[in-house]
């Protein structure tokens, strides 16, 4: 994929200036392919403050919506909003980009793709860490063949909650989110990225205190009623094979697990945190006395959210044809993995497994033209 460097970057318009805003809106500058042009929330005076922050425009969200200027919408919205946004999005004739997830349940996570089809739109969606240095390195270990077939793998997200350091952290606990739909993503995206679909999950779920009170300013010492499985753990059944462990908890007070390995044939490949875009990598095959690192590939192994909107929006530039495999960070691996986490709060309770009801192909390894 290259970039025409007489094309203008594709103009963004925000919706929700929440806390991540800041960070796009900071990281957007690296990439030329993107212009962020304006911002819009349903709290005006927020809005107005982080376009006054960023040299941008400030608009309602009815305004941005028909800014014909504005070619993708960035939607950082809470997860219970992202259906709702992103349909109006592409309603109104934009490309759309979201936080993840894509949406909080399939059917309509699978309802917005066939819209975006539809209209001949591009649907993208977070995370886009698999994208980053750390992850591709893993990658390029595994396609070299290095450690053999893989056999077999885990990945742990495990922590105490995010109600120490969230300003209004309660939307963590309702259904939607939790540490599976927060935080899962990055594991399970990865995990796609590294060996391709999913088949079938099987899991267990509980929820591990119904009330957590909130620890960080401006809402110390409120209650947080829990309303959705604070520990989850899953068995993975890839289509290329590798059986997998997922746990993912906000109940883990402290702990040693690694945060991803894969059991090859020959060897083991120890990950990084997929929540970031950086190493370390490691590798220790079956005869060697120690670890070794693995050189990261790539120039984003720094902080790079919108990494994945900058990919899309070269594809936009490029003239290539708008289908949902042509940039990696897609509605339909989004959908995957959306179909993965709503199957495995299904399998938790019904004690059963649950057969997956959507594929999507693996990601192309990082072109480093993309977001040149």
């Amino acid at each position: 994929m290259r970039q025409d460097d007489s094309l203008d970057p594709v103009r963004v318009g925000i919706i929700g200036a929440g806390v991540i805003s800041d960070r796009y809106l900071l990281n957007a500058r690296r990439f030329p392919t993107v212009a962020m042009t304006a911002i819009a929330d349903l709290d005006l005076a927020r809005a107005r403050a982080r376009a006054d922050q960023h040299g941008i425009e400030a608009m309602d969200v009815t305004t941005l919506l028909a800014d014909q200027s504005i070619d993708v919408v960035l939607d950082l919205t809470v997860p219970a909003a992202h259906a709702q946004v992103n349909r109006a999005a592409l309603e109104a004739g934009k490309h759309v980009y979201s936080e993840k997830p894509l949406a909080t349940d399939r059917e309509a996570g699978r309802e917005l793709v066939k819209l975006a089809e539809s209209h001949h739109l591009l649907i993208g969606c977070a995370p886009d860490t698999f994208l980053g240095a750390g992850l591709q390195a893993a990658r390029a270990v595994l396609d070299a063949g290095t450690i053999g077939t893989p056999v077999a793998a885990s990945a742990f997200m495990v922590g105490f909650g995010p109600e120490r350091w969230h300003p209004d952290p309660a939307f963590f606990y309702a259904p939607g989110a939790g540490p599976l739909f927060d935080v899962g993503p990055y594991y399970l995206t990865m995990l796609v990225h590294l060996f391709g679909p999913i088949a079938a999950v099987n899991a267990s779920a509980v929820i591990g205190r119904r009330q957590r009170p909130i620890f960080s300013e401006p809402l110390k010492g409120s209650l947080i009623d829990v309303t959705t499985p604070t520990h989850v753990s899953a068995d993975l059944e890839f289509v290329s094979g590798p059986a997998t462990t997922l746990v993912t908890s906000f109940d883990v007070p402290a702990s040693e697990l690694p945060r991803g390995e894969v059991y090859g044939e020959s060897g083991t490949l120890s990950l990084p945190d997929p929540n970031t875009f950086g190493g370390p990598v490691k590798v220790r095959l079956v005869d060697e006395p120690e670890w070794r690192p693995v050189p990261l590939a790539g120039d984003y192994e720094v902080e790079s959210r919108g990494l994945g909107l900058a990919d899309m929006a070269a594809t936009i530039r490029s003239g290539a044809p708008r289908t949902a495999a042509r940039h990696r960070a897609s509605g339909a691996l989004a959908l995957h993995v959306l179909d993965a986490m709503q199957s495995i709060l299904e399998s938790a309770e019904a004690r059963q497994w649950r057969t997956l009801t959507t594929s999507c192909e693996r990601p192309a390894p990082l072109s480093t033209e993309v977001a040149a």
